[in-house]
């Protein structure tokens, strides 16, 4: 369905399940939908303590305790969209295997798919099940990243899941120069984490990052205006880098580097 609906890059995430055979599904599945790049995501097979959701009473299923009720009569209008729109949400790599279509029984159930003995043996076998390019996400150590290529990985996404499963992780950008290094140029590095802003953006590129992920960002966007909301964000986005990069005297992305950073 998603690879039908344009000509945009297509990259599928996909997790080690405790059936392999699942994993091996996801990867011949994403071939078959001529996907482009398989991301494997290393850092999400056991759930972090989100203090936040506990905080603010976010559960899934949601249960509409003071919290959560206060928050909907605040936005009732929104409450009463997003109520209609969830019935219509599902995950449909996941109906089948769970026995469920209804995103909260899903998103409940799913974690006891993911396989906390993830090693680098899975790493070897999704290569051998994937011959396009394959980016390991969730990278945070020079060492790692150093083992990824020896792996035969042909990408490297620096991330520490947004923050959300481990609050005394390394900020993502923190950690890119020194997988930056480790690498030296011979596979891509990315930085997914912590992006808000064009700004940003050139932190990261100048840090050595060759892209930006963003999450939360489009996601905000969506959930005020849908499309034109998601369009509006990254637009924001352009206009944020196209000024830094003037205000900074450059004008082509391959200008920036270190020397646009000052180190304290």
């Amino acid at each position: 369905t998603i690879a039908a609906c344009g000509a945009s890059p297509r990259w599928m995430q996909v997790f080690v399940y405790r059936d392999r055979g699942f994993t091996r599904d996801f990867a011949e599945r994403a071939a078959a939908a001529e996907f482009d790049a398989l991301v494997l995501t290393i850092d999400n097979q056991l759930t972090g303590n989100r203090e936040r959701d506990l905080r603010n009473g976010f559960t899934i299923p949601p249960r509409f305790g003071p919290i959560a009720l206060a928050g909907m009569a605040l936005k009732f209008g929104w409450f009463i969209r997003m109520r209609h729109e969830l019935r219509r949400i599902t995950f449909g790599n996941y109906v089948d295997r769970l026995g469920a279509s209804d995103i909260g029984t899903i998103a409940q159930r799913m974690p006891s798919l993911l396989d906390p003995s993830l090693s680098w043996r899975d790493v070897d076998a999704l290569r051998n099940w994937w011959r396009g390019p394959l980016l390991l996400k969730g990278v945070l150590h020079p060492e790692e990243a150093k083992e990824a290529l020896a792996r035969g990985v042909d990408g490297i996404i620096v991330s520490n899941h947004g923050g959300r499963q481990l609050d005394g992780a390394v900020a993502s950008v923190a950690a890119l120069p020194a997988v930056v290094e480790a690498v030296a140029g011979r596979i891509p590095v990315l930085l997914d984490g912590g992006i808000r802003r064009g700004a940003d953006v050139i932190i990261a590129l100048a840090l050595g990052a060759r892209a930006c992920l963003i999450g939360r960002p489009h996601l905000w966007g969506l959930a005020v205006a849908g499309e034109v909301g998601v369009t509006h964000a990254l637009d924001l986005f352009r206009r944020e880098i196209d000024r830094v990069m003037g205000l900074c005297g450059i004008t082509r992305i391959a200008e920036i580097g270190p020397d646009l950073l000052m180190r304290r």
